[in-house]
């Protein structure tokens, strides 16, 4: 029996479980087992790998997409340059533990934005500055696109909420949420923007996808915006995560 798994913390929400537990029964794969690993301290991740003899491979989450970078033995050259990781394969050769990592975000992130770009689109706004973010902003510069950073602490090149006036969002017609903020169970919460400045022209995209309907893609949509949520971009970045477990060239 092959064991893969997802680590983070906390973890009481997790889609992957659920999505490969329901892959695995509808795509008769019996000899795989997909569990949620919670981690507190990211030192936990040698001990989890060693006495979890079976274990193949890895989702990371929230906090740990950044740390987990420099428990591995090779990281593939997107992943590095972006500096987060999210798919963890384990070699197991003669004894030996390897650990390689990838990031299948950018894999999902690429395939729900692709479709919503076009001409006219020359800057993205994006909340938060984790892992997840990194991620985002690798893929919009890829499509051209000049991207803004916002958190809640002020860091070099980077805005804090306060900063945001209304021609920095009429300029940016992407405003993507990569915080927690809205996911289950605090759904009311939203970031901290004037709504009302939005228009038909916005593109949000939020990575929660729990609810699928977050409450900042409902204030988008009440202005005429266009709203993305998280399911597509997890659904893409999970079948990456299957297809680099089970390649042989990866």
């Amino acid at each position: 029996m092959r064991k893969f798994g997802l680590i983070g913390y906390p973890l009481g929400h997790s889609f992957s479980k659920k999505y490969f537990a329901e892959k695995f029964n509808n795509e008769h794969i019996n000899d795989c087992l997909y569990e949620n690993y919670p981690l507190s301290d990211i030192l936990q991740l040698e001990n989890l790998i060693v006495s979890e003899s079976a274990l193949c491979g890895l989702n990371v989450t929230i906090p740990y997409k950044s740390a987990v970078t420099r428990f591995l033995d090779f990281i593939e050259p997107e992943a590095k340059q972006i500096g987060a990781v999210n798919v963890l394969k384990i070699k197991r050769i003669d004894g030996r533990i390897k650990l390689y990592g990838y990031n299948s975000d950018v894999t999902g992130i690429r395939d729900t934005l692709f479709p919503y770009i076009k001409d006219g689109i020359n800057q993205a706004i994006v909340l938060g500055t984790g892992g997840s973010s990194l991620a985002v902003c690798h893929v919009l510069k890829s499509f051209g696109i000049k991207v803004v950073n916002i958190s809640r602490i002020k860091k070099p090149d980077v805005l804090t909420y306060s900063e945001i006036d209304n021609e920095l969002i009429y300029n940016s017609k992407i405003i993507v949420n990569t915080t927690p903020l809205g996911m289950f169970p605090d759904i009311e919460s939203k970031p901290d923007l004037d709504y009302q400045m939005l228009n038909k022209n916005h593109i949000l995209f939020d990575l929660v996808y729990n609810p699928e309907k977050t409450s900042f893609l409902k204030a988008g949509e009440d202005r005429g915006c266009t709203v993305i949520g998280g399911l597509k971009m997890l659904h893409s970045q999970a079948e990456r995560s299957w297809d680099i477990w089970n390649d042989n060239n990866f």
